[in-house]
């Protein structure tokens, strides 16, 4: 039998981590509050679009421990922490479940042991509050208990990328935890990067994510001036990607979904007011972004107006609820604010998502409707949100009377209009 190892959250993070793991040789106990998942995870099922059922049964039968008992860690000699990190709603970081794992570990684990945070936080986190969880039973960072950041880059439905062929940044909190990391994270990972210092590991995923959310902004912008303009800035996109440097193509879009680009560059910008910093950049990002769902029903009902379609009698259907294409997660996703907003205006709205077969807003329960000719023609306006793969955007264009495209995915036609 092969080393043990730990992975507390066993989300669209931690169950790939802990599957990875068990490909690498290492005996795994994931650990896991919700009941659900980790039944689920007993009976050889997968509950994670990106990790198929046959994967699961298979470790199951040889590598994988799924539990929900923190007790289970205590002879483990390494321990992947990845748990959720969300924003409350007052925009400020919410690091609970951080502490929570961080606190029962401290009280389980048995040392030598690797600890090493996935979870997002902002610079300084890992040091600052799991650190001192952990040695509350006497052990001393980097002698007995090793401490070290590694920020998960994992890109649900990336077909290209992996999640053990991403680089693995990680920083410890001394040379002797960066140590301890390398020999866990070594055979599981292609390529290891490492860095001086958690906080190094911590600002380097903000980084990745606040780059992104700036760039959207920005694009997002320039497609409300083009369509101001008359400029369709798809096309200006491409032009500008002829030039082989200095320029690097993003796409407007609905607005911004997921865990992380909306969240991250918002515990980077906490961080930076604790220091009397004030972040403009990633202010305006995240305002402009977050007014694209807006600009999508201002469009949407700019159209229906040309039509001589008044709003409250207009039959609207959003065709994705996930943030985006080929995955199921609907967290942060601008479909959801755009059926808020058009419900707000009267709308009778209705979604489509081969995906997503339900979800709630609030008291609010929705179903997915077919994505069927006569459904389609029935509609006043089809608004394409999210583009997965498996849809159908030809019959959409051929049956739907109006479409509004936020993604440029449908074939040019006389009903069509894009952002």
């Amino acid at each position: 039998m092969g080393e043990t190892v730990g992975v507390v959250g066993l989300g669209y993070v931690g169950l790939p981590l802990a599957l990875a793991m068990a490909d690498a040789g290492y005996e795994v106990v994931g650990v896991d509050i919700d009941d659900g998942r980790v039944n689920t995870l007993r009976q050889g099922q997968s509950y994670i679009s990106d990790v198929s059922d046959e994967r699961v049964a298979n470790h199951i039968n040889d590598g994988l421990q799924p539990t929900t008992e923190y007790d289970d860690l205590s002879s483990v000699t390494g321990v992947s922490i990845c748990v959720p990190t969300p924003l409350r709603k007052s925009g400020q970081p919410n690091i609970a479940y951080i502490v929570e794992a961080s606190e029962q570990l401290g009280e389980v684990l048995t040392p030598p042991c690797t600890v090493v945070l996935e979870s997002t936080v902002y610079p300084g986190a890992t040091e600052e509050i799991v650190a001192p969880n952990l040695v509350e039973n006497g052990h001393e960072i980097g002698e007995d208990v090793f401490v070290a950041f590694s920020p998960e880059r994992i890109d649900p439905a990336n077909e290209e990328y992996g999640p053990t062929e991403i680089p693995k940044v990680f920083g410890g909190i001394t040379n002797a935890c960066g140590d301890h990391v390398e020999a866990l994270y070594g055979p599981v990972f292609d390529e290891l990067v490492r860095l001086d210092s958690t906080t190094d590991a911590e600002m380097a995923k903000l980084l990745e994510n606040t780059f992104r959310n700036v760039n959207i902004a920005l694009i997002n912008e320039l497609a409300t001036i083009a369509h101001e303009l008359d400029v369709d800035i798809w096309d200006v996109i491409d032009a500008a990607a002829t030039k082989p440097f200095g320029f690097m193509p993003f796409y407007p879009g609905p607005g911004l979904g997921g865990h992380c680009i909306p969240v991250d560059p918002m515990y980077l910008s906490w961080k930076a007011d604790q220091h009397g910093l004030d972040t403009q950049f990633i202010s305006l990002a995240d305002q402009i972004n977050r007014e694209m769902p807006r600009h999508v029903v201002d469009r949407v009902v700019e159209l229906l107006n040309r039509e001589g379609i008044p709003v409250p009698d207009a039959d609207v259907m959003i065709v994705g609820a996930a943030y985006k294409p080929n995955v199921t997660d609907t967290r942060e996703s601008p479909a959801l604010d755009v059926i808020e907003l058009l419900e707000g205006r009267n709308a009778d709205v209705s979604y489509h998502d081969p995906l997503v077969p339900s979800f709630s807003i609030a008291d609010r329960h929705y179903e997915s409707v077919p994505l069927d000719d006569e459904t389609l023609a029935g509609q006043d306006c089809v608004v394409l949100v999210t583009d997965h793969d498996t849809l159908d955007v030809g019959r959409i264009v051929e049956h739907a009377p109006l479409v509004f495209d936020t993604r440029n995915a449908t074939p040019t036609a006389e009903n069509v209009h894009r952002l």
